[in-house]
């Protein structure tokens, strides 16, 4: 960690398009400093009205913005971050608002006096055209300020360097260690949408996809090697162990919110073979890329380790830990997007995944 990191703040703004972006580039970041006794404000240009509506208790189409903006200032408040505004420019259109955003972002600025901002890097994230944008608005306005009122004002940009933690073997520990092999429904949506996400946003190495396998298909081959976790989302599968001579003895038989893969993830064990019994939808974790020329059964290799990519040169690692029971309580704030109870998760991986936030500091030149 870098002296003078932007947990350093003594008033810290960050600047961002949606709610809920908050707590992924910055919310530990912010409750730290909140308890250190700075100053926060959030500013969200949008109310997010076009995102997704992933719990249909939640909200609706027509009223998903006014939720969101009551979200974030739920979020807020478990952060402890004491001023929220949310700007009214459409959701998806904020390259069109260049000059009127640019000059808001700017008073803003001007009437909050931070010495510390942060915002998203250049490529947005994971480039989101949005992101992109309120990330250069930010960037320029803050410029405008730190030429105009010289005062030692820091801008960060928040990065998402890609991580070696694999969620499959985070999941597949938690499964053996509890010998919790089975979730329940609430749970497994929260775990399907929570994998999601994180590879989406580079917080794991692993590819995240769902998978179809018709009735009678094998999903896996007996001695083929461990490189994934299954979670059933629908359907059913059988576990059968073939005997010498190629008899096959059933093992037990898994329905939705089963597991299976883990005890090769954990242990290194060779698996019987799975076979959908019908119509089977799988969550699928592999922790190494998939070769679809990749050959079935006993003999096959596994497809090589990638190593995590280097962080970007000047990125400095704000450690959040302490204050990463805040940070989720935050992102749960956010129902219509993630409707999940954190304790449904096993901490270890949350911990991975969301303990640690990046930054990379925006020298004067690059502004």
């Amino acid at each position: 960690m870098v002296a003078q990191g932007p947990d350093s703040a003594r008033r810290l703004l960050g600047v961002f398009a949606h709610p809920d972006d908050e707590v992924f580039c910055a919310g530990g970041t912010m409750a730290r400093v909140v308890q250190a006794g700075a100053e926060v404000m959030i500013v969200s240009a949008t109310r997010g009205e076009r995102g997704q509506i992933r719990d249909a208790t939640a909200a609706t189409r027509g009223s998903l913005g006014a939720v969101r903006e009551g979200e974030l200032c739920a979020a807020a408040a478990e952060l402890g971050v004491q001023h929220v505004q949310v700007l009214d420019y459409p959701d998806g259109t904020l390259a069109q608002h260049r000059s009127a955003l640019g000059a808001a972002l700017a008073g803003i600025m001007r009437r909050f006096g931070p010495d510390t901002v942060v915002t998203f890097g250049a490529d947005g994230g994971y480039g989101h055209p949005d992101h992109m944008a309120i990330s250069g608005l930010t960037t320029e306005a803050f410029g405008a300020l730190a030429r105009d009122h010289d005062r030692g004002q820091r801008l960060y940009h928040a990065v998402f360097p890609p991580r070696h933690t694999s969620m499959a073997e985070e999941l597949a520990h938690w499964i053996a260690g509890s010998g919790q092999r089975a979730t329940d429904p609430a749970a497994l949506h929260a775990i399907a949408l929570f994998t999601g996400e994180s590879a989406t946003m580079r917080l794991a190495r692993d590819e995240v996809r769902v998978e179809w396998f018709p009735p009678g298909v094998y999903v896996i081959e007996q001695g083929e090697p461990a490189d994934a976790l299954y979670l059933i989302l629908n359907g059913t599968a059988d576990a059968l162990l073939e005997q010498p001579g190629g008899r096959l003895t059933p093992l037990s038989r898994m329905r939705a919110g089963d597991f299976f893969g883990e005890l090769g993830l954990v242990a290194g064990q060779r698996t019987a073979h799975v076979v959908a019994r019908e119509s089977l939808t799988c969550l699928v974790l592999s922790r190494t890329p998939v070769r679809p020329y990749a050959g079935r059964g006993v003999g096959a290799s596994g497809a090589a380790d990638v190593p995590a990519a280097a962080a970007p040169p000047g990125t400095c690692a704000v450690d959040v830990t302490a204050t990463l029971h805040r940070k989720l309580q935050a992102l749960a704030r956010h129902r219509t997007q993630y409707p999940i109870v954190p304790s449904m998760l096993p901490h270890s991986m949350l911990r991975q995944l969301l303990g640690t936030e990046f930054f990379r500091r925006v020298p004067g030149g690059d502004y």
